[in-house]
């Protein structure tokens, strides 16, 4: 509301301004992310563009190959393998990760006239209605300071039972860009619920409900029973950062073009840098349907009658730095930059104990046997110490680099070493810039603490793993006049950690090749438009890191403008992978996991939506009929063994840009 009043305010004043003022063309302004640790800024993009904006709005679009619940703002993980983030040391995170703000999606903007982007998505009816509201403000008080806010609601009752999902997130950024002083901070907060029904009882009811029904070939998804009724997991999160710069440089004397007055402007040589980050989680489990205790779980350490998980986790990040500038002067062709990183973790688990004592030698009796010295809560502390640097060109027609390194020194980061970097060179051929970017990494790493020690209802764990190592080689190929992508990468891992099929961390001994190339390619003959993602790829090891082989977003549509106002798109998306042995989901601790001894085929099913998308000045939106071939050629579409993906559904958005 107070964005919505600041933007209106701003408007008014507009109005009552000249003709002359009126009729003025603003800037669009830009926006920009932050790179860890050290807050360089990575250019972005603000969220106005009409082309794939119905994907924001189903779940099975969130990757080309995505494996889910189902649900939307439920969990899920990318099966192309190259597109996942690195595993976080909150490890819950990781299933909600793409719903929920993280460091590297934070944006700031510098906008010449206040912005106010709203928009409502809603479909399905009352039993499976699906709602996103969504807000971003971000307006300049002068040239240097620039402040921003943002809510995100999402809300599912979700198609099937017991899988309901809401997250509500809200946020404010702010910076200052002085001369000599530079400040950016942000703080964000989420609160994600997602109820859990552990997968559907018999896929039979998908493949061929006629045969569990007596003939009837028909059922409501909202009426198929689920292996869950009452499990519920939430995840709270919190995070806080700030950025602070100092430069050290000298004033000089500039002239512009046809413009006789001498001007001076301050040339930045040495930055002076601290940074603090402060995280927080909070992750609960609850189930309080005491059949399935014994049914779902092969064990149960502490409570037969319900479950209530807890797991707690704090982070302190102090980092200093100090970097010699790019540019400055003609032969200080790159930017060299220097630091140390210190983190103090903090991590608590504890679950609940039967509550009556009386209960307590009846309820001992059909418990697993907890291992030797364990109890229901466990403490730890870890303090780590990096030192790092970085290299970086960022200006120059013909190469462009960067190239970061750090090194473990203390605590659990004792011996860790990440490297990665990426080099680019633009050529003229023609009228057109052909990129060729290529890119890389190695990283020895410690695991996470939770996947070393974990204390729960029914899973408890104590590992001794040791670093995970993995070096990547890929590279890009942008043809613009062909509207062509080309990108491949290889990677080989060592000691991967994975959940195996008793939902337990393993570390897998030996190594694991992958492999991937992609093609992006795009046509269109006058108003018909034709974009295709294509990605091949092959895993060593389908035991431990499952993949589909071949993955493909193909989208279909016309564009044009009617009316001389109205900008339109119609047409028909889809997304295919081929069938592998896809990951299992254990709800009790938020993880992915193989499958055991009879593994189930996952995928080999297209998913195909048609949509209108629709612009007029600074007013977008769109209506979808997400799945409309639910049933046509099969009726296996699984997104993960007893997890089927959303039915068919009519889906509409609307998103107001008020930046005038």
């Amino acid at each position: 509301m107070f964005a919505l009043a600041l933007s209106a305010f701003s408007q008014t004043n507009r109005k009552s301004s000249s003709n002359a003022s009126e009729n003025k063309t603003y800037k669009p302004g830009n926006a920009w992310t932050l790179s860890w640790p050290l807050g360089t800024h990575q250019e972005s993009t603000i969220d106005t563009l009409l082309y794939g904006m119905q994907r924001e709005f189903i779940p099975a679009l969130c990757s080309d190959a995505w494996a889910s619940t189902g649900t939307f703002a439920a969990e899920g993980i990318d099966m192309i393998y190259f597109n996942r983030p690195q595993r976080s040391q909150f490890i819950f995170e990781d299933a909600i990760e793409h719903w929920i703000p993280t460091f590297r999606k934070e944006k700031f903007y510098n906008v010449y006239i206040p912005m106010t982007l709203l928009s409502y998505d809603f479909g399905g009816n009352r039993d499976n209605h699906n709602d996103r509201l969504k807000g971003v403000f971000a307006g300049n008080v002068n040239r240097k300071i620039g402040v921003g806010a943002n809510l995100d609601y999402l809300y599912s009752k979700g198609a099937y039972a017991n899988q309901a999902a809401k997250n509500l997130i809200y946020g404010m950024q702010g910076y200052y860009s002085g001369d000599r002083y530079e400040m950016q901070a942000f703080l964000e907060h989420y609160n994600s619920v997602n109820q859990e029904n552990g997968g559907i009882t018999d896929d039979l009811y998908i493949l061929d409900p006629a045969e569990l029904q007596g003939g009837v070939d028909k059922i409501e998804p909202k009426s198929i029973p689920t292996n869950l009724t009452r499990a519920k997991n939430r995840v709270v999160g919190a995070e806080f950062y700030m950025n602070h710069a100092y430069k050290l440089g000298f004033w000089r004397d500039i002239t512009q073009p046809n413009d006789t007055i001498e001007r001076e402007e301050f040339v930045p040589v040495t930055k002076f840098l601290y940074s603090f980050d402060y995280r927080y989680g909070h992750h609960t489990f609850t189930n309080t349907n005491a059949s399935d205790e014994t049914k779902f779980w092969e064990n149960t350490y502490f409570n037969l009658s319900r479950t209530s998980d807890q797991t707690w986790y704090r982070s302190f990040t102090n980092v200093l730095g100090v970097e010699m500038i790019e540019g400055f002067q003609t032969w200080a062709k790159f930017g060299l930059s220097a630091y140390a990183s210190y983190e103090i973790d903090k991590f608590r688990m504890e679950t609940a104990v039967p509550d009556t004592p009386d209960n307590s030698e009846t309820a001992a009796d059909g418990l697993t046997p907890l291992p030797a010295g364990v109890t229901n809560s466990l403490e730890h502390t870890r303090n780590r110490l990096w030192i790092g640097g970085r290299i970086e060109k960022t200006r120059g027609s013909l190469l462009r680099y960067a190239a970061n390194v750090k090194f473990g020194l203390m605590g659990d980061a004792a011996g860790e070493l990440d490297v990665d970097g990426n080099i680019q060179t633009r050529f003229k051929l023609g009228k057109d810039t052909v990129i060729i970017a290529a890119e890389g990494f190695f990283r020895n790493t410690s695991p996470s603490y939770l996947l070393q020690k974990y204390i729960s209802n029914h899973f408890i764990w104590e590992n001794d793993f040791g670093k995970t190592r993995s070096f990547r080689v890929g590279g890009r190929l942008h043809i613009p006049w062909t509207k062509t992508d080309i990108s491949a990468g290889v990677e080989n891992v060592q000691n991967y950690i994975f959940f195996n099929s008793s939902s337990m961390p393993q570390q897998n001994g030996g190594s694991v090749q992958l492999f991937s190339m992609a093609l992006e390619q795009k046509l269109r003959f006058g108003i018909w438009n034709w974009n295709n993602t294509l990605t091949y790829q092959v895993t060593s090891n389908s035991d431990v890191i499952p993949l589909p082989a071949f993955a493909l977003y193909s989208n279909m549509f016309i564009e044009f403008e009617a009316f001389k106002v109205l900008r339109m798109q119609i047409g028909i998306d889809c997304d295919y992978y081929t069938k592998y042995k896809g990951l299992s989901y254990q709800p009790a601790t938020m993880q992915f996991h193989v499958q055991g001894a009879d593994p189930v085929d996952v995928g080999n099913f297209l998913f195909a939506n048609a949509y209108i998308n629709a612009k007029i000045k600074k007013t977008r939106f769109f209506i979808v009929w997400s799945h409309f071939n639910q049933g046509l050629f099969t009726s296996n579409y699984f997104s993960m063994p007893h997890y089927p993906v959303d039915p068919r559904q009519l889906r509409f958005g609307l998103s107001i840009d008020f930046a005038n």
